[in-house]
């Protein structure tokens, strides 16, 4: 028992003697060289750096996406504008073949009339009338029917191209609406963004305010 007392007298006159003395520092201003107020704004202009870059990424996929969107209306446009002209060419083939029906038809009529009235004449008479009401109604009938098809041709030409300057029409000025629309929502959205940004950088200065009043009360 003895040992151990003396023991543990030992020890404690050791950490007596071992014992940490007083810590003496200068005394340091702490936060940096930056008030508060300035390490606010710091932290303020951060936030709407970030901010700003979240919108640009927002703009640039809204951008793509109505590109893209665009790209496939372009591509749909372009498929029924092709079936509309196959269905154009396949209509104006059959007026065609109905006009040459039709003239074919003239023509046998046209003969049948001339065989009747060559009926009542002399026979020399009627071959030589034949003969030439045979010539003068094959060139007619050529002439009228070329003549026919160039008409018809010259008119679906400009009724093809009044369609296609309509449709060119139609299309800048939807074009030019949906432009001015995309361009209004974006400067509402912009400025409804930067209304709500506003909105919490006051409500967040606003406490700070008040607690700076006070404390300097």
């Amino acid at each position: 028992c003895s040992v151990a007392k003396k023991e543990l007298d030992d020890l404690e006159q050791w950490k007596q003697k071992h014992k940490p003395g007083p810590v003496k520092l200068v005394p340091q201003r702490l936060g940096g060289k930056e008030s508060e107020a300035q390490a606010r704004q710091n932290q303020q202009m951060m936030l709407m750096q970030c901010k700003y870059q979240q919108k640009r990424k927002r703009e640039e996929y809204i951008k793509a996406k109505k590109a893209a969107e665009e790209a496939e209306i372009l591509k749909k446009k372009e498929i029924q504008r092709e079936k509309a002209e196959r269905l154009e060419a396949k209509k104006r083939h059959e007026e065609m073949q109905r006009r040459e029906m039709f003239f074919e038809d003239q023509y046998h009529k046209t003969n049948e009339l001339w065989n009747r009235l060559n009926l009542g004449l002399p026979k020399s008479d009627s071959c030589q009338i034949a003969n030439h009401g045979q010539e003068s109604t094959a060139w007619m009938r050529s002439h009228t029917y070329k003549q026919a098809l160039r008409e018809d041709e010259n008119r679906r030409l400009e009724e093809m191209k009044q369609e296609q300057q309509r449709k060119a029409e139609l299309m800048k000025f939807k074009q030019k609406h949906e432009e001015e629309a995309r361009t209004r929502a974006l400067q509402n959205e912009q400025r409804r963004v930067n209304n709500a940004f506003l909105d919490r950088l006051q409500n967040k200065t606003q406490p700070d305010r008040v607690y700076q009043h006070g404390s300097s009360g």
